[in-house]
């Protein structure tokens, strides 16, 4: 009501908020990359023809390269054994597996998820540590030969990212998912293989498995991993994926086994480098002895410098294997930065779908409340034998506040002049510059007068006009209200109970035909009137409207009149009377017409001053939960339930629609979907029975679910703008909206429409 001046709404705090927002969907973006990429592909491809694929590579040797354009794969030298392992890595089986490794001074060749790295690189950290070996196994465990060459590409470099940032290092090996064996290579995967080899990888793959998924028993995995004939072998088991029990058990024995028979244990790079210095010697002894025949294992290999032979029965000394390339900085920065945004996201996400669960149940459990509670309380007060007491018949006082209302005062007032109780009206007028005042005298009103005063604000003008009444009892009402011919008899009932202190009437929005109009009259009657049905029979009402309540006066006068302490007067002075020990009740017949914001700004700053407002009233009487005796009511019951509802609630209202969206593309689509079109059935429910209790017609619950999309992000916004402002001790005075004067109110005992 105080006069301000024109300014912009304050940009930096609505900056903060929508990037909070930004950084919460980013957030849950992250956590289901890791999950599965968008759309969660499953598919994986069988029975595909290799007709493309060169016959070699099929009935090839397990190591697949591409060194100058042309594919080689190259074999384990007999009598060695690659032990390579796919999925991990994993917290609790990976950990094992190098336990076994340690305990029996081999090493292992890792094949490595990115997903699963960036959620735990210790363990990729130890593993390169102890001399093992790792690889690529794609960031999504995902069949490559289905996606798109920048996928594949995105695959590959993110999974390396997330070595750097772990571990320190990159790789050139590459084993694809759901492709164990060259026979694997099909016509959709072979140009992936083509693509990965020209970027320098070694495609890895296996002639000997496990099988240990499978779970057939520790006997059956020991027979299935050894080779035949002496022959060496690229042997694969799971550290991931699943219970691995069987193969923890397993690998032990089987390493003790192998080493009986005379094998010995490298990695994908210690065989490549055995088998070309085994190649490179073959070949000068044949430039030597002609008729010698040297045996090659090599279909083409490329020549490699001389590493770890195969006699080599330990890990190698050598921490950085021949497949580890050392990460420049940047990328070793970049890819700590990727973790650190995945540790965040490991444990944000989960943690706000706890606490979204836990404010669903909150939310349910009010819904359910408020039903029972709303049907008892209507009930109750329309039984036709109800009365409050004795009936209030005597004149009341009133009090129009006004500032700037040429547009409205004169329906304001010429509605009151209907009035079927005696009343006097009392005008304050708040230093107005429009004529306000003015138009008021000029109507020749009976009972109407006019109080002029320096612009001082809402507040200031109420208590002044509460000192110019006449009558105990007093009604305060908005300049841009307009009352029914029976509202302030409807209203001021109550008062015939002497514990009654003040009453709440029932705000009706009057321009309903515009979108934000009907936005707010479903918010009005379903969320306000409800509320106020519940909050009466608890008798823990956390707010009078500041567009139709009525008070005693020497109630008012005694808690010192309405305060300037907050933007929500009507809030502090109804926590005020609960703590002297008054008792506040709903008049759902009286009736008020008032008219929604015209405009999205129009709507934040009245919504802004709202719950900025509330805030600092809830702060101001936090005082009230110790209070002891029926003046503690409002503390124990009505203080938890105006916070849970009012504040951290509408914080949380974005992650429903946000999650849906989250598990909808990462998730499961359909589930999701009907998830949150139960949860809006489930709103439509209460919000037909609230219009059912007022007497309103459905049609406008047809924008519900418009309305509960646009409402939950704008009070997200609004809240964190407040909390802002809050924390940052910034002051806001009183923000007058536009007003055009189109509402009029209904005649008497006209329906709502």
């Amino acid at each position: 009501m105080g006069r301000v001046r024109r300014q912009a709404a304050p940009r930096p705090r609505v900056v903060i908020a929508l990037l909070l927002l930004l950084g919460l969907v980013c957030v849950m973006l992250l956590d289901g990359f890791l999950r599965a990429e968008v759309g969660n592909d499953q598919r994986v491809r069988s029975d595909a023809g290799s007709s493309k694929v060169p016959q070699s590579v099929l009935d090839g040797s397990p190591f697949l390269g591409f060194e100058g354009g042309a594919a080689r794969t190259q074999s384990v030298p007999d009598k060695t054994i690659v032990l390579t392992f796919d999925d991990g890595p994993d917290p609790e089986w990976t950990q094992q597996v190098l336990d076994i490794l340690d305990d029996n001074d081999v090493p292992g060749t890792f094949f490595l998820v990115g997903s699963m790295i960036s959620r735990y690189p210790d363990v990729v950290r130890r593993m390169v540590d102890d001399g093992n070996e790792v690889g690529v196994h794609t960031f999504t465990h995902i069949d490559l030969s289905y996606q798109s060459s920048a996928r594949v590409t995105r695959e590959i470099a993110q999974t390396q990212l997330a070595l750097a940032g772990a571990a320190g290092i990159t790789t050139t090996l590459f084993r694809a998912p759901y492709s164990s064996t060259n026979d694997a290579i099909d016509n959709y995967s072979w140009p992936v293989y083509k693509k990965l080899g020209a970027m320098g990888y070694t495609s890895v793959f296996i002639d000997t498995d496990s099988e240990d998924w499978q779970k057939p028993g520790v006997s059956k995995i020991i027979k299935w991993a050894t080779p035949k004939d002496g022959k060496g072998a690229s042997v694969l088991f799971h550290d991931a994926g699943g219970d691995r029990a069987q193969t923890l058990e397993a690998l032990p024995q089987y390493i003790k086994k192998m080493k009986a028979k005379g094998y010995t244990f490298t990695t994908v790079s210690g065989a490549q480098n055995a088998q070309a210095a085994q190649q490179t010697r073959s070949t000068r002894n044949a430039q030597t002895a002609p008729s010698s025949q040297a045996t090659q294992h090599t279909q083409g290999a490329p020549a490699a410098p001389a590493g770890p032979t195969a006699s080599d029965n330990t890990r190698q000394s050598n921490p950085e294997q021949a497949a580890h390339r050392t990460a420049d900085t940047a990328t070793r920065w970049e890819g700590r930065a990727f973790l650190a945004a995945v540790a965040v996201a490991e444990w944000t996400v989960p943690g706000l779908a706890a606490a979204l669960v836990v404010v669903g149940i909150a939310v349910m459990a009010r819904f359910g409340m408020m039903l029972l509670l709303a049907r008892r309380h209507h009930r109750q007060r329309n039984r036709g034998r109800f009365t409050w007491g004795p009936a209030v018949t005597e004149p009341v006082s009133v009090i129009v506040p006004a500032y700037n209302e040429k547009e409205c005062i004169a329906n304001t007032l010429n509605s009151l002049a209907a009035s079927t109780h005696p009343i006097e009206i009392i005008v304050v007028d708040d230093g107005s510059t429009d004529g306000t005042a003015e138009i008021a005298e000029s109507l020749g009103l009976p009972n109407v007068r006019v109080v002029r005063q320096e612009n001082a604000g809402k507040s200031a003008a109420l208590n002044n006009g509460v000192r110019q009444a006449r009558h105990g009892i007093v009604v305060m009402m908005d300049g841009d209200t307009v009352f029914e011919p029976e509202t302030v008899h409807r209203l001021v009932q109550p008062f015939g109970d002497a514990e009654v202190g003040a009453v709440a009437g029932n705000a009706k929005v009057g321009n309903r035909n515009t979108v934000i109009g009907a936005w707010q009259h479903i918010e009005y009657v379903m969320g306000f009137n409800l509320d106020r049905r519940m909050y009466d029979l608890l008798r823990c009402m956390p707010t009078i409207p500041g567009a139709i309540g009525a008070f005693r006066r020497e109630a008012v006068l005694a808690v010192g009149g309405m305060s300037e302490d907050t933007l929500a007067e009507d809030t502090d002075i109804t926590i005020a009377l609960h703590r002297a020990g008054r008792r506040v009740v709903y008049a759902e017949h009286a009736r008020a017409w008032t008219e929604a914001p015209a405009s999205l700004g129009q709507l934040w700053r009245q919504r802004y001053r709202w719950s900025y407002g509330t805030m600092q009233a809830l702060w101001k009487h936090r005082g009230s939960v110790t209070d002891r005796g029926p003046s503690g009511r409002f503390g124990r019951v009505g203080m938890p339930l105006v916070v849970l509802f009012q504040i951290v609630t509408p914080v949380f209202a974005p992650l429903i629609d946000v999650f849906t969206l989250y598990a909808m593309i990462f998730v499961d689509f359909r589930m999701s979907l009907l998830a949150w079109i139960a949860v809006l059935l489930v709103q439509l429910v209460c919000a037909a029975y609230a219009f059912r209790l007022d007497g309103e017609k459905y049609r406008y619950l047809l924008m519900l679910p418009l309305q509960q999309l646009a409402y939950r992000q704008l009070m997200y916004l609004v809240l964190i703008h407040s909390c802002v402002t809050a924390a940052t001790g910034g002051r806001l005075r009183w923000q007058k909206l536009k007003r055009t004067g189109e509402v009029g109110a209904p005649a008497a005992g006209t329906e709502s429409s």
